[in-house]
């Protein structure tokens, strides 16, 4: 068979790409993927997981997620809807079936392992498909994208350890022996805090839950991520005070400290530093919910599990019969290194812009779709790595903020930006109204300090 491009991974990278290379060109497009249906690691992620960013950033730039809605309940009361998983998975299937398959010029080929070369494998039948690429290849699939139920812990668990991933959770009630007495919660990221808020939510007593948490992150600020006219405030307000305290940190702590203190990082523990970012969003209802839990054990990594033990790389901490090991150590995004998006014939989408991918994949493809020569290409969508330390993040927000400069520049790629579904502020900024001195005086904020940032995070980057 032929095709033009070949996108392997129908996640939300392939799919944003795909969309959008759909509405920019005429070309033909298979899609091979692993799973049964698209969505990627959607269709193993836990049943109450959902989205910590606003819906609005998520998805295809051709179709709406969500309701548009602001929620009038829970941790995330008075911000705009996160959609849940299964919201999720059904968008991704109605993508697939009303947009992309429905143009006549996708093919999709689920349950199938790319084997490098065109060639793919049908895991049901075994039968091997030979592909003419007449244009590139789209590895979708770079980010390595995690989840516990399908990732093998880096410790040993004994035999006879009540060990599950969260995904078992909700269907604790099945179980025919009694019900856990006490919970220990394995991991410090987005997934561990998910546990932790439907354990409480659900019922469990705060004081029968352990928490191991190996390092305390960084966390953003949902309330200063909001899309819309109605959050100019709160987002574009803090934007600027983000460019003002990169433009004047003395350090990366001082960035931080900084950061926090005009609301734009948030932290669980207010007696302890945390020592990583990874760009996981909560809400500050979210923060109350996740300080109930005061038995946080704080001994490094996991080493190993016995039944009522766990040793760690500092010490080792027991625990009473009937608890249930929960395991949220996966990790979302694998550390991989920054590479060219366009190289030759392969395109690797990655993060352009942190922490959106969605936008990221569809502003690949449109630059696929407009614009000539590699160099250029590449000139526009520098890859930004997730940082691995604290240390990293100046270069990781100096990174989104040259690419955005680059943007800027070309009128063409400007107003696709502004016009996107999946970017949320170009249009906002947009339709300032100039005589509306107090949104005038944010965005000036913004822009005074925007060039001292970018000079000083220069000077905060390790040297490499």
């Amino acid at each position: 068979m032929e095709t033009d491009y070949l996108i392997v991974g129908a996640g939300a990278v392939g799919l944003a790409f795909a969309d959008t290379l759909l509405a920019e060109t005429d070309a033909h497009i298979t899609i091979v993927d692993r799973h049964g249906k698209p969505g990627g690691h959607w269709n193993d992620a836990y049943s109450f997981v959902s989205l910590h960013q606003p819906s609005a950033f998520y998805g295809v730039n051709s179709l709406p997620l969500g309701h548009d809605r602001i929620d009038e309940t829970g941790v995330n009361q008075g911000l705009y809807e996160l959609a849940s998983g299964p919201e999720v998975s059904g968008y991704f299937e109605k993508v697939m079936n009303q947009r992309l398959l429905a143009s006549g010029r996708v093919q999709y080929f689920p349950m199938s392992n790319y084997k490098g070369d065109g060639r793919f494998v049908s895991l049901l039948s075994g039968k091997e498909t030979q592909v003419h690429i007449r244009k590139k290849t789209v590895d979708a699939t770079y980010f390595g994208t995690t989840v516990p139920s399908t990732h093998k812990p880096q410790f040993d668990v004994e035999p006879g350890v009540d060990f599950v991933p969260l995904n078992e959770l909700p269907h604790l009630w099945k179980r025919s022996q009694r019900m856990p007495k006490h919970f220990v919660i394995v991991g410090a990221g987005k997934t561990a805090m998910d546990a932790a808020c439907w354990l409480l939510a659900s019922g469990a007593d705060p004081d029968s839950i352990s928490w191991i948490m190996p390092r305390d992150s960084w966390l953003l600020n949902r309330l200063k991520t909001q899309p819309g006219i109605d959050f100019f405030e709160e987002t574009l307000a803090g934007q600027a005070d983000m460019m003002e305290a990169c433009a004047l940190a003395t350090d990366v702590d001082d960035l931080f400290d900084r950061l926090e203190a005009c609301g734009v990082m948030l932290r669980i523990d207010p007696s302890v530093r945390p020592t990583i970012h990874r760009y996981a969003t909560v809400s500050t209802g979210e923060v109350a919910q996740l300080a109930r839990i005061k038995h946080v054990i704080r001994k490094g990594r996991v080493t190993s599990i016995s039944p009522t033990s766990v040793v760690l790389e500092g010490g080792q901490e027991t625990f009473g019969e009937g608890t249930l090991f929960i395991d949220c150590s996966a990790s979302a995004v694998e550390d991989r290194p920054a590479v060219p998006v366009f190289q030759g014939d392969l395109i690797v989408p990655q993060m352009i812009r942190l922490p959106q991918p969605a936008f990221s994949a569809a502003l690949t493809a449109y630059v696929e779709a407009n614009y000539e020569d590699d160099t250029t290409k590449n000139g526009l969508c520098g890859s930004i790595p997730l940082p691995r330390t604290l240390e990293l993040y100046p270069r990781a927000v100096l990174g989104n903020m040259m690419n955005q400069l680059a943007w800027s520049q070309d009128p063409k790629l400007r107003e696709w930006i502004r016009e996107s579904r999946l970017d949320g502020f170009g249009k906002v900024i947009a339709a300032v109204d100039p005589t509306d001195m107090s949104k005038v005086a944010i965005l000036k904020k913004f822009r005074s300090f925007a060039m001292p940032a970018a000079a000083n995070l220069t000077k905060l980057i390790p040297p490499s």
